[in-house]
């Protein structure tokens, strides 16, 4: 046991949905109730016959002392509710969960303040919740506030403090009162990209002073940075345990359904005109994953409905929030598709794709530069994942600037492949 942390063997989580409200004690209530009876039985029948739901079930894991694990899975996967039960906040349904030292967690804005109290008050309360002495707060007090920089607010009322307040005052008072275990869920999505960095290096400080750190976020930029290892969790289950990088790829590879990573886009087969008809992304590792400075390829084939001596075509590569980062322009082969209607395959290759961690996509673009005419975009296509697994550590604090840029490429000739 000296080692571990964490233990959780055969942990389950039930809820049942659907149930009867508990009647309340009013007399008003209370007639209300006996007349609606029947009501009442056939709610309570309905409950019956629905199947419990189970948010956790059977998990186990182990997680070592000093160690920084990633917690990752899509909305719903039971991560929230399996922190909630590592903070002791909600009980287990089954299972059994040993952790040894104190744990401080973050699971929402707030968690654990008095709204009424102030900023000062709160840090000596959620100590004392931790079970240190008033001494020990007092000593870490002044780096709490100068942390999470509301030295002007901190005989105010957090009540009043705007969220991004709240968020920096109560990851600074989790991640500096020393416990021996510290839970970050997404919360950390509140703060600003300063915050975040901040917050980032601290949690790094804390793994590596011998603590445990549980970290939980739907940013793989951030789970790779600070993680070693993750536990993906799939339906309430666990789906893989094990080196961060593998589960990431696992992960990216599951998030879009039917838009699999990777998976190739072929139009619809009612379109018309001038348009788009497959388009591929070769990534440099299976399951959509890409690795940063490593090539890619780009196939495409387009439709057209006659000459198009005009006709260019362009792509850009789109991040998660559909912000262009890079792009790719076919304009001095444009005449190539003059040659009358029929499918034109064309193909870019990427010597050196250098995009930093995160999920990425195509956005396409047909236009008529003769007549000036854009004809076709095709948003977020293809989507892959970026990842910097096997590179050095050094390597991921590099990332291109916030401007688009034009990166090398070379486009294969555009060939006639069908009439």
């Amino acid at each position: 046991m000296g080692d571990v942390a964490i233990r959780v063997d055969g942990l389950g989580k039930q809820y049942h949905l659907g149930g009867p409200k508990e009647a309340y004690s009013t007399l008003r209530d209370q007639v209300r109730k006996w007349t609606s009876l029947r009501g009442l039985l056939r709610r309570a029948a309905r409950a019956e016959a629905r199947p419990p739901f189970w948010a956790l079930k059977d998990v186990a894991f182990e997680v070592k002392s000093g160690e920084a694990v990633g917690v990752i899975g899509r909305n719903g996967a039971g991560k929230s509710t399996l922190l909630k039960i590592l903070s002791r906040i909600t009980e287990p349904t089954e299972g059994e969960v040993d952790i040894h030292g104190r744990v401080g967690s973050l699971l929402e804005v707030g968690t654990g303040f008095h709204p009424e109290l102030s900023g000062r008050e709160n840090i000596f309360l959620n100590g004392a919740v931790l079970g240190m002495r008033r001494a020990e707060i007092a000593r870490k007090f002044d780096e709490i506030v100068a942390f999470a920089e509301v030295e002007k607010f901190i005989d105010t009322p957090v009540k009043h403090y705007s969220s991004g307040m709240y968020t920096r005052l109560a990851f600074a008072v989790a991640a500096h009162l020393e416990p021996e275990v510290l839970i970050v869920d997404e919360v950390l999505a509140v703060g600003d990209a300063q915050f975040q960095k901040k917050c980032l290096g601290k949690m790094n400080d804390v793994a590596k002073g011998g603590r445990t750190v549980l970290f939980v976020s739907h940013n793989m930029q951030m789970v790779s940075q600070l993680t070693s290892s993750t536990i993906l969790l799939v339906g309430g289950s666990v789906e893989f345990r094990g080196p961060t990088a593998e589960g990431v790829a696992r992960y990216s590879a599951g998030l879009f359904g039917d838009r699999a990573l990777g998976q190739s886009y072929v139009a619809p087969a009612a379109k018309d005109g001038v348009y788009l008809a497959t388009a591929q992304v070769r990534t440099s590792e299976p399951f959509g994953e890409h690795i940063c400075g490593r090539p890619i390829t780009l196939d495409f084939e387009v439709r057209v409905d006659g000459p198009r001596d005009g006709l260019c075509f362009s792509v850009q590569v789109v991040d998660e929030t559909n912000r262009p980062v890079c792009y790719f322009w076919l304009l001095d082969r444009s005449d190539d598709f003059r040659h009358g209607a029929g499918v034109y395959r064309f193909r870019c290759e990427v010597p050196r794709l250098r995009l930093y961690m995160g999920r990425y996509s195509l956005t396409t673009y047909l236009a008529d530069r003769r007549g000036n005419q854009l004809l076709e975009i095709l948003p977020e296509v293809c989507p892959f994942e970026v990842t910097m697994r096997g590179l050095p550590r050094a390597q991921y604090d590099w990332q291109p600037g916030a401007t688009v840029y034009l990166e090398d490429a070379e486009w294969s000739p555009v060939q006639k492949v069908l009439t």
